[in-house]
């Protein structure tokens, strides 16, 4: 019942109230973006939804216009070269993120769950695939998000949504809801072509 229909009535609300409230910051973030460097304002990307439905995620515009379409940052060889000043910025802070909030409430994703796969991403969307990860909403942000983001390898990262999907419910929602907020004021996990970075930093410290 919750997902179903409250947590859908939780993320229409939500969503519609962030776009009020965070309109001001909305500008600031277009008018930054425009002076910074050419391009439009808004990127979109495929990304794997609900049952693995291919749909547009909705981002601020981080990388420069001739950055490669459809790469991961991760597997970018330089991606401190393709990222825009502000956009280093925005991805730190993941202000980079709000335009998502349009593809809540066009019912493509929710504010909690799984991070969206590239559509080209095949080993993580397997990888959710042995944990039903791809059955849910994509998330705004998720159980995987605040434990460790960008350092997680793909297992280990599938193996938290699995983890989420089990303890779905409103309190772990609102779990990952504040965690989130301490995470971003802390720039947790943030690490740019990082995936795996912390299962390498472990690697590194028993050699």
């Amino acid at each position: 019942m919750y997902q179903k229909v409250f947590k859908r009535v939780i993320d229409v609300v939500l969503a519609l109230l962030g776009l009020i409230i965070l309109s001001p910051v909305f500008l600031l973030i277009i008018i930054a973006i425009k002076v910074d460097s050419k391009g439009l304002i808004l990127f979109k990307q495929k990304r794997v939804g609900k049952d693995k439905k291919l749909f547009d995620i909705y981002k601020f515009r981080t990388m420069k216009v001739d950055t490669p379409d459809d790469a991961p940052t991760h597997l970018l060889k330089n991606p401190d070269f393709f990222i825009t000043r502000v956009g280093k910025y925005l991805r730190k802070t993941s202000l980079d993120e709000l335009p998502q909030l349009i593809n809540i409430l066009k019912g493509e994703m929710s504010i909690i769950g799984p991070r969206p796969a590239l559509w080209n991403q095949y080993d993580l969307i397997e990888e959710r695939d042995i944990y039903y990860a791809n059955n849910i909403y994509p998330g705004l942000t998720g159980w995987a998000q605040i434990n460790g983001r960008d350092e997680l390898p793909i297992q280990k990262k599938a193996a938290l949504d699995g983890e989420y999907i089990k303890n779905m419910s409103f309190l772990f929602d609102v779990k990952c809801f504040i965690g989130t907020i301490i995470s971003v004021v802390n720039y947790d996990g943030v690490v740019e072509g990082g995936t795996g970075s912390l299962k390498n930093r472990e690697a590194m410290k028993n050699d």
